[in-house]
């Protein structure tokens, strides 16, 4: 099916989203709250393998990348001296008709785009979500979300040299949430004000900053169309002009993804100079071990966004057939990476060997089991969730221990051994 940008794409991706258990509504038997959203039984181990494959490839096979946990909430002091606190906002412009609010930045001419009404002046609108430590809500007691996860890996830097004796370049990396009081968010999870981010603060002699960002350009790439299984093509860089790029940054690129709803940025790659450190720092934090000298590292930045992650996967994956709707998922990222199936519910003896293989291979891989319906329906169903195998156990198996083993992509069935399901399914991962 081809992707284009249309609301009816959209609509059907949302409902697949819900109505098979990957993403639902927030608080929805309260009326729910405006573009917040949870993540159900299949979304929550597509989100976490995107992030397990992420954590394996950038921390645990690179030599040069050590991870952290930090807080949520910060010093506000953290805040103020990145510049936050100051310079992190959006320009705000409300309809005097209807007091919608808009980002000025994001709308074309003067008129508001819900009535058409008259709209104010812009006026800048502190992403920062504020809220308060201690009995008292007051100036003192306040403190903030963090909308980045990147200051403390900053502020973390000398504890973590101490304690690794890392020497650059080397990098720290962090998966964990972020929070932003958006002006407009929307489009399902893509913009929302509680999302997650996996970011890397990578450590470098200033020298080294453009041979650096080009590694991390290419190993971008790689994640998005060899990890993720994204299309190439749907997938566009974009070089941020200098008038728009943030206070910290001297070089940006965008990774543009094409959404139904438009392309919009879906993973940055930044040049933070030494902006960050010396800011935090009075003093430089680094020594050369072999001179001596002392310096304050530049930082090469690249980020991506789990849901966005999420979103733009099942975007690319979602097809539509003839007779079926399928997610085209690799493998790799696929919730459950096999379904087992008796081909019968009502005979004993199929489904107490079908959940002998089933028990068998939760041991290596996350299995699902359906004893409902047809065949048919049944392996519709795991197809249009993703499932890349499915396992059917029927009377040949209780004679000579071979099952039948459907792919999901070619839908070809092949008969082979029992012990051999394992195989098979790691081959594809």
């Amino acid at each position: 099916m081809k992707k284009e940008n249309n609301q009816e794409l959209m609509e059907k991706i949302v409902s697949l989203c819900k109505r098979r258990g990957f993403v639902f509504p927030g608080s929805e038997i309260y009326g729910g709250l405006a573009n917040s959203f949870d993540y159900g039984p299949l979304g929550v181990e597509l989100k976490n393998n995107i992030k397990n494959l992420w954590w394996k490839r950038f921390v645990h096979k690179r030599d040069d990348l050590i991870g952290i946990d930090a807080a949520l909430i910060m010093n506000p002091k953290v805040w103020q001296a990145s510049g936050h606190l100051e310079t992190f906002s959006d320009p705000l412009a409300e309809c005097k008709k209807c007091h919608h609010r808009f980002r000025a930045d994001k709308i074309d001419g003067k008129k508001c785009p819900d009535c058409g009404g008259e709209l104010t002046a812009s006026k800048q609108f502190n992403l920062m979500l504020k809220t308060f430590l201690g009995p008292v809500e007051d100036a003192e007691n306040t403190v903030y979300f963090r909308p980045e996860t990147a200051q403390a890996m900053f502020v973390d830097f000398k504890n973590v040299l101490d304690t690794t004796r890392k020497k650059i370049p080397f990098g720290i990396a962090q998966i964990g949430k972020a929070f932003r009081n958006e002006i407009t968010p929307g489009n399902f999870i893509f913009r929302t004000r509680e999302f997650e981010q996996m970011e890397i603060e990578y450590f470098i002699k200033e020298e080294e900053w453009g041979e650096v960002f080009e590694m991390w350009q290419e190993e971008m790439w790689f994640w998005m169309t060899d990890v993720l299984g994204l299309n190439k093509k749907n997938i566009h860089e974009l070089n941020v002009p200098e008038k728009e790029l943030a206070h910290y940054s001297k070089k940006t690129i965008d990774f543009e993804y094409e959404f139904p709803f438009g392309k919009d940025e879906l993973y940055g790659l930044a040049y933070r100079t030494d902006f960050d450190l010396k800011n935090h720092y009075k003093e430089p934090p680094y020594e050369d071990a072999e001179t001596g000298e002392k310096f304050y590292p530049n930082v090469i930045e690249p980020t991506f966004g789990v849901d966005r992650s999420v979103l733009a996967v099942l975007c690319d994956a979602y097809t539509e057939e003839k007779d079926r709707v399928v997610l085209k998922l690799k493998p790799s990222l696929a919730p459950y990476k096999v379904a087992i199936f008796p081909l019968l519910k009502n005979k004993p003896e199929l489904v107490a060997k079908a959940r002998e293989v089933y028990n068998m291979l939760r041991k290596e891989f996350n299995v699902a089991f359906d004893d409902r319906g047809n065949i048919g329906k049944r392996y519709y169903s795991q197809d249009e969730i993703g499932t890349p195998f499915c396992c059917t156990i029927d009377f040949d198996t209780l004679e000579n221990d071979t099952v039948t083993l459907r792919d999901r992509d070619t839908t070809k069935q092949e008969r082979i051994k029992i012990l051999e399901i394992s195989t098979c399914i790691k081959k594809q991962l």
